[in-house]
């Protein structure tokens, strides 16, 4: 598989009897989703998808974070039409519709868009040290793209309450509502990856292909992003979501935060 250079390297790629590991490999930035990230995240999964030899692609991570969502240090200034988002969609179908298995394996926070990337995943196990939160109210954003994939997952009355308030979660709330499919101790996590992998490559390619087909055969994906996307960019590029991403950087309250007495 074609990978980055050392320098310029976010995510590392390990193909190894049957499972393609890709490990977001950003700790600096909290694994963010950021441009580096998105492109070598895309084509890693394109080359895993490809290869007749992976029967398993497993999403890990290096440090405490699984991934912190769009990098908001390139969603500063710029247009709708130059936010990072925008490629967004363009993950999330690309692992929403694999023919391949794609599990998820979260280890520490996931927030925003890493909750969706999790959500997009067939599988997903979480460790005990494992929190979720839909942020983007929080910060001004609207998490309209990662509805797409959330959305079918996840319970209507948790989904609301949660993409609302932007609370923290722990991966119990997480199963029970639909977003995580295993919880396990921290020390666990390893050994039960390794169970779902085995598991899931026990199945014949083809029908496990037609299978996630199946599965995935309610409303389109791909007809819901564009008008997501639209919303989805046009308040990251708003005057909320950059006071929000401001207020975020510099770990201020923004200003339409309720002032303590």
């Amino acid at each position: 598989m074609t990978s980055a250079t050392n320098d310029d390297r976010v995510l590392s790629v390990d193909v190894s009897a049957g499972v393609a590991r890709l490990t977001l490999d950003s700790p600096a930035n909290r694994n963010a989703l950021s441009r580096a990230m998105r492109a070598q995240l895309r084509a890693a999964l394109t080359e895993a998808f490809a290869d007749d030899a992976v029967r398993v692609v497993v999403l890990d991570h290096t440090g405490r974070v699984f991934c912190s969502g769009m990098d908001l240090g390139e969603a500063t200034g710029g247009s709708a039409a130059d936010q990072g988002v925008n490629e967004f969609p363009e993950l999330l179908e690309l692992i929403w519709n694999a023919p391949k298995p794609v599990l998820a394996a979260v280890r520490g926070p996931a927030r925003a868009g890493g909750v969706g990337l999790a959500a997009a995943c067939d599988v997903v196990v979480a460790g005990a040290a494992a929190t979720f939160a839909f942020t983007e109210v929080r910060i001004g954003v609207v998490p309209a793209v990662i509805s797409a994939v959330c959305r079918p997952r996840m319970l209507p009355n948790v989904v609301h309450r949660l993409m609302l308030t932007g609370e923290v979660f722990d991966a119990a709330t997480a199963a029970a509502g639909g977003l995580v499919d295993l919880t396990v101790p921290d020390d666990e996590v390893d050994a039960t990856v390794a169970a779902q992998v085995t598991a899931l490559a026990a199945g014949a390619p083809t029908a496990l292909a037609e299978t996630k087909r199946l599965l995935r055969s309610g409303p389109d994906l791909a007809g819901q992003f564009p008008a997501l996307l639209e919303l989805s960019a046009r308040f990251f590029a708003g005057e909320e979501g950059q006071e929000g991403i401001a207020a975020f950087r510099e770990k201020r309250p923004a200003r339409w935060v309720p002032a303590g007495d």
